[in-house]
């Protein structure tokens, strides 16, 4: 493996050389990562249907309409037993307590320069395709985007591409998945963009654009050109109807919140349940089976539920109760521990708001009404919208799922008034939640993302002045002197640090002899100085700078062990912050 990846990185110096263009290059790249994503999604899927074939009969998407026609206890029996495989994967394979997704992409692209390993996408995968596979009420897209993530920041990885390339295949990887996952290739190409990279420079849209090409070609290639759901096409009855579409925003956000809150409260939930963290999927698994039992449509990805809401198909109590069951059966499924996306759970959640929404409007207003069906793709796109934090992207989704452009401006006007509102209400979308539940902030300005992208050990010296314990006055002058600095590191005998040294901490025992004697290291310095955990970013040591005043500054391998290995001074962060900018300012342009 090393021998190839070793010949294949000579290869690409050699095209580099004569091609001499690195757009060029990228876009071959991005031609072979879109060809690999096509084919992994190609792999998840039918993996899931095999699985699903396992432990119910079928493979099909549609799920909520073929357990119907299974005994009560297999549909109860069927996600606890999924379960507890999903736990022994989690504790023997993976192990990890949660999955991998969108948000951990996210924190790559703006963390680590799109490098991402794909032993731990596959791994993540594995667990992802059993827990939809075993009926769990999750969705297909978050493992998609992290499979095809994966893919491409493992290629830029390995080719030792500079950020801006790493981050822009990463992009690509992210495009063919979503593009190959949901027959969606516009779709595909702005997710990326809007979500993951986070801005449309020619420079990566390009090359994402001819990988989400190539994703659904392959896609294409395999399942054929068919789009998710087959519905009438509709039209808006009356531009009276614009009102209520506003309203149904307004309604939707204040479901995407609760989705989102449930989530969470599900996950403090899960963390409390008795026994061993392994076991937790299975408990999860047999909760949604229970809720299966009463309401069909919660099961799995929910395909057939949110076709039978978009064809107005199911009666207004029957929306009702598998609005509220789905949110509680989803929310249930991530809280305790299985993997997968919010995707597809939040279109049906949003169906089928749409659909009762509606039915009520038809009721009050027959003449005004464009029917059930039309609310039900409008509700769709927007309680997905909110969730995801991608209005333009999650639009464009639900028009190619759904063939049906006729809604345009009825979409557009709910995906904007719930975005908006849910902004309000929640501060998040959920990545952005997750993300902010790990201490991690990435909606700050660009200067601020650069710093913290930047980690401490890759700017830090392990050449610094430091001292034992037992040194007396005569060295500590004699270092003072020779410190470029003018500051020592007092370390003790096991190399953690144990304070600092400069001249002012001598105060009038620099200059007196009489106590050269009696005089150690240990009893002039300074203790608790500031110090930075290797791990932490740039924004963290600059920060730390400003409010000490200090501008040398101790790394220690953590704030607890306070093992030392180096220092940071205030010139070699503001140097490196200079390189990020002038490259991120550069990636702008082209």
């Amino acid at each position: 493996m090393a021998r190839r990846q070793i010949s294949f990185s000579r290869g690409l110096m050699r095209l580099r050389r004569i091609v001499r263009n690195d757009q060029l290059i990228l876009g071959m790249l991005a031609v072979l990562v879109g060809l690999g994503a096509g084919g992994c999604i190609i792999v998840f899927r039918e993996s899931i249907s095999l699985i699903q074939t396992v432990f119910y009969g079928s493979g099909t998407e549609r799920l909520s309409q073929h357990i119907e026609t299974l005994p009560l206890w297999w549909v109860v029996a069927a996600p606890a037993v999924g379960g507890l495989v999903v736990g022994f994967l989690r504790k023997f394979v993976v192990h990890r307590p949660r999955s991998s997704g969108v948000a951990d992409v996210i924190a790559a692209t703006a963390l680590r320069g799109g490098r991402m390993s794909l032993t731990r996408g596959a791994r993540t995968a594995l667990v992802d395709a059993v827990s939809i596979g075993v009926g769990a009420s999750v969705g297909r897209e978050g493992p998609a985007v992290h499979i095809g993530a994966s893919l491409g920041g493992w290629v830029a990885k390995s080719l030792h591409l500079t950020r801006s390339l790493s981050r822009s295949l990463l992009g690509c990887g992210v495009a063919a998945a979503v593009a190959a996952s949901f027959n969606a290739p516009i779709a595909g190409a702005l997710f990326a963009n809007e979500v993951v990279i986070g801005h449309y420079a020619l420079s990566a849209f390009a090359p994402i654009v001819i990988a989400s090409v190539v994703g659904t070609m392959t896609s294409h290639a395999y399942f054929g050109p068919h789009p998710a759901f087959i519905i009438p096409e509709h039209v808006i009855r009356s531009f009276w109807e614009i009102p209520s579409f506003a309203l149904l925003g307004v309604i939707a956000a204040f479901v995407a919140v609760l989705f989102m809150r449930a989530t969470g409260a599900a996950a403090a939930a899960g963390r409390r349940a008795p026994g061993p963290p392994w076991l937790r999927p299975a408990i999860g698994g047999a909760l949604v089976g229970g809720l299966a039992v009463l309401v069909p449509q919660v099961i799995g990805l929910g395909y057939g539920a949110t076709e039978a809401a978009l064809m107005a198909a199911l009666p207004l109590s029957v929306l009702l109760a598998a609005l509220v069951a789905k949110i509680a059966a989803t929310a249930i499924s991530f809280g305790f521990g299985f993997g997968g996306g919010v995707f597809s759970p939040s279109l049906v959640i949003g169906a089928m708001l749409g659909g009762a929404y509606g039915t009520l409007m038809t009721l009050l207003f027959p003449d005004l009404s464009s029917g059930a069906s039309a609310y039900a793709v409008v509700g769709m796109g927007a309680v997905a919208a909110a969730v995801l934090g991608a209005p333009i992207s999650t639009t464009l989704i639900v028009f190619e799922m759904t063939g049906d452009y006729a809604l345009t401006m009825a979409v557009m006007v709910a995906v904007v008034v719930c975005t908006v509102v849910a902004k309000q209400l929640f501060g998040h979308s959920y990545f952005s939640w997750q993300l902010a539940e790990r201490g991690l902030d990435l909606t700050s300005g660009l200067e601020a993302r650069l710093l913290r992208a930047i980690p401490v050990r890759r700017v830090m010296t392990p050449e610094c002045e430091r001292l034992d314990l037992d040194v007396r006055l005569p060295g500590i002058r004699a270092k003072l002197q020779a410190s470029e600095v003018g500051e020592l590191f007092v370390l003790r005998g096991d190399g953690t640090l144990y304070g600092t040294i400069t001249l002012a901490d001598l105060s009038e025992l620099a200059f007196d002899p009489a106590v050269d004697d009696l005089i150690t290291a240990s009893d002039v310095a300074r203790l608790h100085p500031p110090v930075l955990a290797v791990t932490d970013g740039l924004d963290a040591a600059l920060q730390k700078m400003r409010d000490t005043g200090e501008s040398h500054i101790a790394v220690v391998e953590n704030l607890k062990t306070l093992k030392f290995l180096g220092c940071i001074h205030e010139r070699d962060v503001m140097a490196a912050y200079n390189r990020a900018l002038i490259e991120s300012r550069r990636e702008e342009r082209e």
